[in-house]
C-alpha cells in the first residue's frame, strides 16, 4: 500500500529577494574591495534601513552606510553597475520551478523600485507579485511590505508562508502571522528579540520539502 503523504502548499510563497535568493554578499564585497570591508558596509546599511522605518531613498542610503564605514562612493557605483550580476544561491531556481505549479510566487525586498525590479528578473520567472520598500512606503521588518504583497495577491498570511534571507525578518513576518524559512545562508544570529523561525537551514535545500508540509504543522509560537 502507498502510503506517500499528499503534498500541501501553502497558497503563496514570498520570498526575501536579496539575501535569501540571490548572493548579494558577494558583489557588496567586491564592491567594497574585501570581504571585511563589505560586511562593515552591508552591517552599517543593515542598521540604517532597519532603523529608519519610514522609505528613504535605498540609494541614498547605500551611499551614506559607504561613507559611515570609509569607503569612497566608487563602492556604492561599483554595486549599481554590476547590480543585473548579482548570483542566484544554489537551488534557488529549482526551488522557484517546483513551487510553480503549485503556488503564487511573490518578493517583497528592501529596495528602490527600479533595483527591485531589476533584481527580481534575474530569478528568470514570471512573479505574481513583487513588492520593494519604495512601493510599501516603509522598510522591513515593518509589517506593511508583508501586507502589501498578501493584499496584491488576494490571499490571507495563514494561507502563505515566508522564505527569509535576515532574521530581521522574523520581527515582521511575526506580526503578520507568516510561517518562515529562514536561509541563513551565513551563520548569523537570531537578533535579540526576534520570533524563533518555523525552520532554518544554511541552504534552500530543505525549503521545499518544508512548504509541501506546511498545512500540516503550526507557526512557530512567540
Amino acid at each position: 500500500m502507498n502510503t506517500t503523504s499528499t503534498p500541501t502548499y501553502p497558497r503563496a510563497v514570498l520570498f526575501d529577494l536579496l539575501t535569501a535568493l540571490l548572493d548579494s554578499w558577494t558583489v557588496w564585497n567586491a564592491a567594497a574591495g574585501s570581504e571585511e570591508h563589505g560586511r562593515a558596509w552591508r552591517a552599517r546599511y543593515l542598521q540604517l534601513t532597519y532603523g529608519c522605518g519610514a522609505y528613504e531613498p535605498y540609494e541614498a542610503l547605500v551611499r551614506q552606510a559607504a561613507r559611515d564605514t570609509g569607503l569612497p562612493l566608487s563602492a556604492p557605483a561599483a554595486l549599481e553597475a554590476h547590480w543585473d550580476e548579482l548570483p542566484p544561491w544554489d537551488g534557488a531556481r529549482e526551488l522557484l520551478a517546483a513551487l510553480r505549479p503549485h503556488c503564487k510566487l511573490a518578493v517583497v525586498t528592501n529596495c528602490s523600485r527600479v533595483l527591485g525590479t531589476r533584481a527580481a528578473a534575474i530569478m528568470g520567472i514570471d512573479w505574481d507579485v513583487v513588492v520593494t520598500s519604495e512601493e510599501a512606503g516603509f522598510y522591513k521588518p515593518d509589517p506593511r511590505p508583508y501586507r502589501m504583497a498578501l493584499d496584491r495577491l488576494g490571499i490571507e498570511a495563514s494561507d502563505a508562508a515566508f522564505v527569509a534571507g535576515s532574521g530581521y525578518d522574523m520581527f515582521g513576518t511575526a506580526a503578520v502571522g507568516l510561517r518562515t524559512f529562514w536561509h541563513n545562508r551565513v551563520g548569523l544570529s537570531l537578533p535579540a528579540g526576534a520570533r524563533a523561525p518555523d525552520a532554518q537551514a544554511a541552504t534552500l535545500a530543505p525549503a521545499l520539502a518544508w512548504l509541501q508540509s506546511l498545512h500540516a504543522s503550526p507557526p512557530a509560537s512567540s
